[in-house]
């Protein structure tokens, strides 16, 4: 009998391998790089049509009647909570350089231009003049501002057609561009043991260890946010810290255990009812919307990442070009896509818009699945934090559930 094993088993597999074969190999495996640019391309091809047609969807399937205050309500907490993550992620790699005493190859660093952005042109540089232009160039955040607007039209057609076929097309074209990055995630495997293997070749072990610190540095900032969200929590809505974190015990498992904001959204909303005492409203709500409309675990990650790259290639970046880089990951976190390797395509959409080389996120391929346990745990307990927000700002918070005396 034969044992199928998962894409995370095959990719740790795949960076093993990549490390020993570019260690004891190392003429053999620089010729394995075309590979690795090969799986790269492969898996950027698609990424702007999946970034436009995720969050047309996401905000498309808001029903014309929550687009009341309360879903704008929602929709600012999250948009809040997100940014403050990737802030938060910035500050902590600014503080403890992940990257530090890392210096990659000068032949990969040429490719790197330094850029210096004044705020208004950031700020201008957020809208596309043409939307095509945009697409062929890869303009993520204009893509994103695009489809922003392309979902609330699309929301407010579908009130007044509702027999229209237009949102179910949008719904199979997703769901197609879905299944080519999944096609291409399966030679993942191929490609991250070709980029591992050549990347390990060219610079030696050096690049392992300070991925150790990497993920304590994200593993600390996690904690950190999470601990301050739970207090801002108990101090808004009056409620006892250490039960809040008590009730949502199974929730966070889950989300520790799967690595899947999905899988674990059915638990997070029972509990949300039975034992946080969230009105049905709310909880049916903004915990499905938060799914797509707030990932605060994968801002911070991207925010992270970018900078301890960006430390390892030793590019210094301004105070403007780390703003960019926040409102960028909070952007690119609505975009982030349920398929096998999540967090590899993000990357792939961020790093380059950072003026940073694509390949260097195959480093981090080895590391994925503990950054994707603590990305998700971020996720789903933000989600539930912030929909406390909402349910206290309009009363809906049974005490008696949450302090378990109700009889």
């Amino acid at each position: 009998m034969t044992k199928k094993f998962s894409m995370i088993t095959q990719i740790l597999m795949a960076v093993i391998l990549g490390l020993v074969f570019g260690l004891f190999v190392p003429e053999g495996a620089h010729y394995l790089k075309i590979i690795g640019d090969i799986f790269l391309k492969l898996m950027q091809m698609a990424i702007p049509v999946l970034v436009l047609g995720q969050i047309i969807q996401a905000v498309g399937s808001i029903k014309p009647k929550e687009l009341t205050s309360l879903g704008i309500r929602t929709i600012v907490v999250f948009s809040v909570s997100s940014l403050l993550a990737a802030c938060w992620g910035i500050f902590m790699a600014v503080l403890f350089n992940p990257g530090q005493g890392v210096h990659m190859s000068t032949s990969l660093n040429q490719g790197i231009k330094p850029q210096e952005i004044s705020l208004n042109q950031t700020i201008s540089d957020f809208f596309s003049k043409n939307i095509f232009t945009s697409l062929a160039e890869g303009s993520i955040i204009q893509i994103i501002v695009f489809a922003l607007f392309f979902g609330l039209a699309l929301s407010k057609f579908m009130q007044k057609k509702p027999t229209s076929f237009l949102f179910q097309i949008i719904v199979d074209f997703n769901e197609v561009i879905i299944n080519i990055i999944y096609y291409v995630m399966i030679f993942a495997p191929i490609g991250i043991f070709a980029l591992i293997a050549s990347t390990i070749s060219e610079l030696g072990i050096k690049i392992v260890l300070p991925l150790m610190k990497y993920l304590l540095v994200y593993g600390l900032s996690t904690l950190l946010f999470l601990s301050l969200w739970a207090i801002v929590i108990a101090l808004y809505g009056k409620l006892n810290p250490w039960r809040l974190i008590l009730n949502m015990k199974n929730m966070s498992i889950m989300a520790l255990a799967t690595t899947s904001s999905a899988i674990t959204l059915p638990i997070a909303m029972e509990e949300s009812r039975h034992k946080l005492g969230l009105s049905d409203r709310i909880t049916n709500l903004v915990l499905p919307l938060g799914m797509s409309l707030n990932s605060n675990g994968s801002a911070m990650h991207m925010a992270i990442t970018v900078m301890t790259i960006a430390q390892m290639y030793q590019v210094d970046f301004s105070i403007e070009k780390m703003f960019y880089l926040a409102i960028t990951a909070t952007f690119v976190s609505l975009a982030n896509a349920v398929v096998p390797g999540a967090g590899l395509v993000s990357l792939a959409i961020i790093v380059p818009q950072m003026g940073l080389p694509i390949e260097s996120i195959a480093i981090f391929a080895g590391v994925e699945w503990f950054v994707g346990m603590l990305r998700t745990i971020l996720n789903v307990n933000s989600d539930v934090y912030s929909a406390i927000v909402v349910a206290k700002s309009v009363n809906e918070i049974d005490y008696s559930v949450f302090n378990q005396t109700k009889k």
